[in-house]
């Protein structure tokens, strides 16, 4: 059966069209990511910008098409943080509806969790009973999935997502050292509050999805073009990762724009991300995450009708 998802968040809408069988995704037809910053504004107007959601119906126009020339006959819109938070969001999801033929669904923090596991997990041994950790950094939010094999046990949604937060403290350019403390001193606030004490001694492994894990692992490789086969699997230490945050600290938007490996349309926003994957990796105690391409994409392609 041919699947096709599109994914409208935070900061990017992407599409995902793969054949799928016995519970498995085989080959990718397509997989697109366009930044559209959706949920830019939402963190203090509560809701969705009439530019951001221009800036999403011209890639739709584009992925509709994609769509019909794969023959898909259902695809499905699914939706997370920017239009769960929006007081516009559901006539978001109504205009998905009935100008591109899109079955929204405007999924809970619990829907998120499970499909982002899911599409984390898919092709692990099912046996292996180490306590993983996957971390979705989004635009809004954050997602911790936590559990053994493909069994998910404990997840949170944090209220901590790359656009919210450079929102929320970065005014100028490049952003100064004050302000990235506030930045991180917020993010590590939210994020332990989040986890019990028993979940973070209990992970032992972790899974990083994603744009943020994504783009530090094509940075760390200088990756032009991105090679998606170079980043699945690509392990960065925290050692990485801080000499990453910073380079890319004290350069301004315009600087990041030219980093090797990073999509300019995320230069931003990564600083933030940066520092939520770091504050993560300490908050667990953890000397290292993997990076995967198996995502909320592949987990929705699978788990959603």
């Amino acid at each position: 059966m041919r699947r096709a998802i599109v994914d409208i968040g935070t900061n990017s809408t992407r599409l995902f069209i793969a054949e799928v069988s016995d519970g498995r995704v085989g080959e990718v037809l397509e997989r697109r990511t366009e930044i559209t910053r959706l949920g830019a504004g939402v963190d203090a107007g509560g809701r969705l910008s009439e530019e951001g959601m221009e800036r999403v119906y011209v890639v739709l126009d584009s992925y509709r098409r994609l769509i019909d020339r794969h023959r898909v006959p259902d695809a499905v819109a699914a939706m997370t943080s920017a239009v769960r938070d929006a007081t516009n969001g559901a006539e978001f999801a109504s205009t998905v509806r009935r100008r591109w033929g899109l079955e929204p669904q405007v999924l809970s923090g619990d829907e998120e969790a499970r499909l982002t596991f899911l599409g984390a997990t898919s092709e692990r041994d099912p046996s292996d009973r180490t306590p993983i950790l996957v971390i979705d950094i989004g635009g809004g939010s954050t997602e911790f999935v936590i559990g053994p094999g493909r069994e998910m046990q404990f997840h949170v949604s944090n209220q901590a997502g790359v656009v919210r937060q450079t929102e929320r403290h970065v005014h100028s350019d490049p952003a100064t050292r004050a302000e990235l403390e506030a930045l991180g001193r917020d993010v590590r606030g939210i994020l332990r509050t989040g986890v019990p004490d028993e979940w973070r001694r209990a992970v032992r492994h972790a899974i990083g999805v994603a744009g943020t894990a994504t783009s530090m692992a094509s940075i760390a490789q200088e990756l032009e073009p991105y090679d998606p086969d170079r980043v699945e699997g690509y392990v960065l230490s925290v050692s990485e990762c801080r000499e990453i945050f910073d380079r890319l600290a004290r350069m301004t938007v315009a600087q990041r724009r030219q980093v090797p490996g990073l999509h300019p349309d995320r230069a931003p926003a990564i600083v933030a991300g940066v520092i939520i994957l770091l504050e993560t990796l300490a908050l667990f105690d953890l000397d290292e995450v993997e990076v995967s391409e198996h995502d909320i994409l592949m987990g929705a392609a699978l788990g959603l009708g």
